[in-house]
C-alpha cells in the first residue's frame, strides 16, 4: 500500500491567515493525503498571527496539558518548542500520544532558523506501522503498552507544573478523567501509570497507524551514560518516563531498536527558512528535532482535540 508523501510545499506571499482562510478545505485535504504542509514565503504575524492561523484551519488553539517536556508559553496557547539542549536529538514521536486525548493538527512556526541542522524530521506512522515486524506489532496490539512517569523535585517535571495545580485532589480528578492511575510518593513525589493502545485508526482515512510514545519514553532512548546513572540512583520504576507492555512486562531493548529503525527508515527532513509555517497531521506523521547550532526559535501551537 502506498504511504503519504510528506511536507507538500506551498509558496506565496502576504498574510498567511488570508491564504489559509481562502483555501482551507484544499489545505486540509492536502494534510490528510500528504501528512504535512509547508507554507513558505508568507507573513505569519508573530504569536497572534500563528494563533489566527490555527483558528483558520482547526478552530481555537489548544492548551498544552499533561506536558512531558519543558517549554514556555509565548502568548495565549502559543508555546516554545521543547527546550532541550541544542546538542540533544529528540526522537520521532506523535504529540501527546501517551494521553487519552491529543491534538489532531500541529503548527510549527520558524521564528528564527538555526545555523546548521535543527530540522523537524517527519515520518509517516502508516509507513512505520507497515514496516514493523508483524509479530512485534501483534504483541503490542494484544498486550497494549504502559507509560510510567515520575514527578519530583530532583527528577522529571514537577507534578504542579504538569497538572497546573497545587491541589492533590485536582490532580487525582485529572488522572481519573484521563485514565491514569496516580501513586503519591514520599517527599512530595508522584508516579503515574496509564495503559494505552499502540495502534489507532486514522479518523479520516480509517487506516491503522502506529501512534504511541513507546520509543521516545523507553529508557533505551536515553544516552547510555545518563540511563546507567539514573538506573543506579532511581531504578527502572523511578525513571522520569519509561514504557512497558500494557501488562507491566519489560519491553526488550532490541524490540525498541527495531521500532526506532522503522521510524528512521520512514523519516524525511527539510531545512527551515525564516517564517516557514509547517502544518502536521498528528495522526499521520511523527515529528522530532535534530541537534543544531545557532539560535533556532520555533513557536508551536495545536488544534482539534481528538475527543
Amino acid at each position: 500500500m502506498s504511504t503519504p508523501t510528506l511536507a507538500r510545499t506551498i509558496e506565496g506571499s502576504g498574510p498567511v491567515v488570508e491564504h489559509l482562510r481562502r483555501d482551507r478545505e484544499a489545505i486540509r485535504s492536502l494534510l490528510h493525503t500528504s501528512g504535512a504542509v509547508l507554507l513558505r514565503g508568507f507573513d505569519i504575524g508573530g504569536a497572534d498571527g500563528l494563533a489566527e492561523a490555527v483558528r483558520a484551519v482547526s478552530g481555537e488553539p489548544l492548551t498544552y496539558t499533561e506536558q512531558s517536556s519543558p517549554r514556555s508559553r509565548i502568548k495565549g496557547n502559543v508555546y516554545t518548542s521543547t527546550e532541550y539542549p541544542q546538542q540533544a536529538e529528540i526522537p520521532l514521536h506523535n504529540e501527546m500520544s501517551y494521553q487519552a486525548v491529543w491534538p489532531l493538527t500541529l503548527f510549527f512556526h520558524c521564528v528564527e532558523p538555526p545555523l546548521t541542522q535543527g530540522a523537524t524530521p517527519l515520518a509517516s506512522v502508516r509507513a512505520v506501522y507497515e514496516a514493523i515486524d508483524p509479530a512485534v506489532r501483534e504483541e503490542f496490539e494484544r498486550r497494549r503498552w504502559m507509560v510510567v512517569r515520575n514527578y519530583g523535585e530532583d527528577i522529571g517535571l514537577r507534578w504542579r507544573t504538569v497538572f497546573g495545580t497545587e491541589d492533590r485532589a485536582e490532580v487525582e480528578r485529572q488522572c481519573a478523567a484521563g485514565g491514569i492511575t496516580p501513586e503519591w510518593l514520599p517527599e512530595d513525589g508522584l508516579r503515574t501509570r496509564a495503559v494505552r493502545d499502540a495502534v489507532h485508526r486514522h479518523p479520516v482515512t480509517g487506516l491503522p497507524v502506529w501512534f504511541n510514545h513507546i520509543v521516545i519514553f523507553h529508557e533505551s532512548s536515553l544516552p547510555a551514560e545518563v540511563r546507567e546513572g539514573l538506573l543506579d540512583v532511581y531504578g527502572r520504576e523511578g525513571l522520569p518516563n519509561n514504557t512497558y507492555y500494557g501488562d507491566g512486562g519489560v519491553i526488550p531493548d532490541d524490540v525498541v531498536a527495531h521500532l526506532r529503525a522503522c521510524f528512521q527508515a520512514a523519516s524525511t527532513r527539510f531545512d527551515y527558512h525564516r517564517d516557514d509555517l509547517l502544518l502536521v497531521d498528528n495522526m499521520s506523521v511523527a515529528h522530532g528535532r535534530e541537534p543544531f547550532t545557532g539560535p533556532r526559535r520555533i513557536a508551536v501551537a495545536m488544534g482539534e482535540a481528538s475527543a
